[in-house]
């Protein structure tokens, strides 16, 4: 009989395409997920890896074995799963992955509240990127995955994952409190076309957005800084150094030297988690769920601080 480790081994080389990220994705050396790959070829009796270049690929049995491994362990889940809900009980380890806003404003309270309600489960938070997320939910290093996209932008959800929405947040435009428009109402995105931007660095969601809004606006490439945290953001916005667009989820009021503007149109990002379809009926993952919307109605992303 085929050893179940070896296999999850191999379909962890098959999805992320080498040894050493196979290794990373189980928390192993690759001394061990060669020495795993070597004995499952000795149990199949066939070669299941071939060098290509400096690195390996899977050969034409690797790549059936890794596909059928695939399907069993995404159906020892299921059984997983079912036993977990007959027993009802929400126990067990739940990872958590979250993009940096949500892993501030949303996650901490929907944390505290699986504790305080279910202290035999044991979860963590990871912070990462959408696109990091759904990888990891894919190889299932993380169990739900708080994400974003926009309406007009959206996130391509894989097949095999589940979703549910848990906000709509809006994004307002950060001003130097001296600016002419520091104390308007509200801005035209298109009244800003002389300004300078501060935005996200290029290997973030939010940086293709905000270049590809920018120009729907008629507003040319002038994104001059970049910094993936908002309070670094801010700082360049206080010193006059340009403006910026900052969501309101997980956000403080404004620090001195920075006022906040309601934008026309209104930028507005859609909030939600995603989880493995196979894990749908896993009491730790829908009791992480329910808190997470409890939190999300408990927090106001529809509020000017500032």
């Amino acid at each position: 009989m085929l050893n179940l480790e070896r296999l999850r081994t191999l379909h962890a080389v098959s999805t992320t395409g080498s040894v050493r990220g196979a290794a990373e994705a189980l928390h192993v050396t690759t001394s061990a997920v060669s020495q795993q790959l070597a004995r499952l070829e000795r149990e199949v009796g066939q070669r299941l890896l071939e060098k290509q270049g400096r690195g390996i690929r899977l050969t034409d049995v690797g790549d059936l074995l890794a596909e059928h491994a695939g399907r069993l362990l995404r159906q020892v889940e299921l059984v997983e799963t079912d036993l977990a809900r007959h027993r009802g009980a929400v126990t067990g380890t739940l990872a958590v992955a979250a993009f940096a806003t949500a892993a501030r404003g949303l996650v901490p309270p929907m944390l505290h509240a699986l504790r305080q309600r279910h202290p035999d489960l044991v979860a963590r938070l990871v912070e990462l990127e959408p696109v990091e997320s759904i990888a990891q939910l894919r190889h299932a290093d993380v169990d739900l995955a708080v994400v974003q996209d926009w309406p007009e932008e959206p996130l391509a959800i894989l097949d095999g994952l589940s979703c549910a929405p848990v906000l709509e947040d809006v994004l307002d435009v950060a001003l130097p409190d001296r600016h002419p428009f520091a104390d308007r109402a509200a801005v035209g995105l298109e009244e800003l076309r002389d300004e300078d931007w501060v935005g996200w660095p290029s290997d973030e969601l939010c940086h293709g957005w905000l270049e590809n809004t920018l120009r729907r606006s008629g507003i040319g490439r002038r994104v001059r800084h970049t910094a993936s945290e908002h309070s670094t953001q801010l700082a360049l916005v206080a010193a006059g150094l340009g403006v910026a667009i900052i969501p309101r989820l997980g956000r403080g009021r404004a620090p001195e030297g920075v006022r906040f503007v309601p934008l026309l149109p209104t930028p507005r990002r859609r909030v939600f988690a995603l989880w493995r379809d196979s894990s749908t009926n896993r009491p730790a993952c829908r009791a992480a769920l329910r808190a997470l919307q409890e939190a999300a109605q408990r927090c106001d992303p529809g509020h000017v601080a500032g």
